[in-house]
């Protein structure tokens, strides 16, 4: 009796209202959806600051810089101090770098801290808290403030907050759905980022007529809301709502539960896993490196394609800096389909390293060919971008999801299931340090070559394949002993037969 209140006080109080009326499939597609909408909402929030950056400071190209450099005070007669200064761009860059460093540091923590509690309180509270301190950078223009300490601590705050999502999010998923299509689902399920970006964008920009403040007090209060729905009703996992998820019955479990993404009937306790115990994991750490180089790459494009547009001649002519932003969504839509893809072809394959591999070598021309032939027209800007997207998001979609998912449950853990949130914090916030040094980067080289840019794009793109080549032979080596055994067993079964 007290183990199944126990069980009963996890279900989320918006489902305790319907006691066991509720199916596996039902479980699981509330699942993707409310955490679906969670994480667009993260994406939603993180993109307003891009968006914000032209009323800040209307002569912003989206910049990087030293730590450290001195406020002036020749502002401008529009914009907000003091961003509307000399130093207004490089501010702003500063803002950026604080936040991505803060974010990626924080996803560490955030993944071993999500082990150890319950995963939707624990959503619950990084999406309340973002809310929170977007708000209150946005509040700055009600209060009228000016100073720059305020708004870099705020956005830093509003990073470790934003860090609780995708560990949370991702190990919530991977605890209902099995291996067999976890690549076809989490890929589509993956499409929340790029859909979180442009909402993110369109609101934003809709919004800055009222005053910028609204560019982050709407959004804000989407997500509050949002999180509220996620801590009534999301469930965190089968056990919770005690369904057998092999066969979708209901099953009360007494001291262990079977794990839903292992093998059938193997019994297994709840112990979190250790942080370096994590490390250790076959696979985590070139799946970690390979994140690393692959989100440098796409890091790069969310903060510079923009301004590579506008400052790019595309059939003869400048593009304006609203067109250009709303031509760059281009990339975040072959992104959807990269991800969509590389999942659906793991699945098939069975081989998440030669998959991720396998695009990433693929971003490399696709890369070069954006480069030479991008600007020749706005219709070959638009076909090479969305491929470019696709094959560079593409890996980055599979490893952050369905791999991590993978990963967390490995066969080394001997069944434990409660090292999802760590080893996706693991991956995901190594690749969070490209993320921060591409962009910071590509300001430097891009003030004396664009060439030089795309170089290091591809030669990071390059990195991210080479260092999953010991599992890619790993894969392929499995492959031909198992095509092997197959032939074998096919032979004896036809030899049997003619005797």
């Amino acid at each position: 009796m007290a183990q199944s209140h126990d069980m009963m006080s996890r279900r989320p109080p918006g489902l305790r209202l319907f006691g066991r009326s509720g199916s596996l499939r039902t479980y699981q597609t509330l699942v993707l959806v409310l955490t679906f909408f969670a994480y667009t909402c993260f994406h939603m929030t993180r993109k307003i600051t891009s968006i914000v950056k032209s009323a800040l400071d209307p002569q912003t190209k989206v910049g990087f810089s030293h730590w450290g450099r001195l406020h002036t005070s020749n502002t401008l007669n529009i914009g907000w101090l003091p961003f509307n200064t000399v130093d207004g761009s490089a501010l702003l860059g500063e803002i950026d770098v604080a936040f991505l460093a803060v974010y990626s540091a924080g996803m560490f923590f955030a993944g071993h801290i999500g082990d150890r509690m319950d995963l939707r309180i624990f959503l619950t509270i990084g999406m309340l808290g973002t809310a929170i301190f977007t708000t209150l950078f946005g509040a700055g223009y009600w209060m009228n403030v000016h100073n720059f300490y305020y708004f870099l601590v705020i956005q830093m705050i509003s990073g470790l907050f934003q860090s609780i999502g995708w560990p949370s999010v991702v190990a919530v998923v991977g605890n209902w759905f099995g291996k067999s299509k976890r690549g076809l689902i989490m890929g589509i399920w993956n499409a929340h980022t790029s859909i979180g970006n442009i909402a993110g964008s369109l609101l934003a920009a809709f919004l800055l007529k009222f005053g910028w403040g609204w560019s982050f007090a709407v959004p804000s209060l989407i997500m509050a809301f949002v999180g509220l729905i996620v801590y009534i009703f999301l469930p965190v996992n089968p056990k919770a709502m005690e369904i057998d998820i092999d066969s979708g019955e209901f099953n009360c479990v007494k001291d262990t539960v079977k794990d839903p993404l292992l093998e059938p009937g193997q019994e297994v306790k709840h112990k979190a896993v250790g942080f370096l115990e994590a490390w250790r994991i076959p696979g985590v750490a070139p799946f970690a490196l390979c994140l690393f180089f692959s989100k440098l790459v796409a890091y790069t494009f969310l903060y510079w394609l923009p301004f590579y547009i506008s400052h790019t001649r595309i059939g003869g002519e400048y593009l304006s800096d609203a067109m250009a932003g709303s031509l760059s969504t281009i990339f975040d839509v072959g992104g959807v389909l990269g991800g969509v893809l590389a999942g659906h072809i793991s699945d098939r394959l069975n081989a998440r390293a030669i998959t991720a591999a396998s695009f990433m070598y693929c971003a490399i021309p696709a890369l070069f060919l954006y480069r030479t032939y991008g600007s020749m027209s706005i219709v070959w800007n638009i076909c090479l971008m969305f491929i470019t997207g696709m094959f560079v998001n593409g890996p980055y979609a599979l490893i952050t999801t369905a791999v991590s998912a993978d990963l967390g449950t490995h066969s080394s853990l001997n069944g434990n299931s409660r090292a999802l949130a760590t080893v996706t914090a693991i991956i995901d916030g190594t690749g969070s340090v490209g993320a921060a040094i591409g962009p910071l980067l590509t300001g430097y080289i891009s003030s004396k070559s664009w060439s030089a840019v795309f170089t290091m794009l591809m030669a990071a793109a390059l990195l991210a394949g080479l260092l999953l080549t010991k599992l890619v032979c790993a894969e392929l080596k499995g492959k031909v002993h198992s095509d092997a055994t197959k032939d074998a067993t096919d032979a004896q079964g036809t030899y049997s037969n003619e005797v």
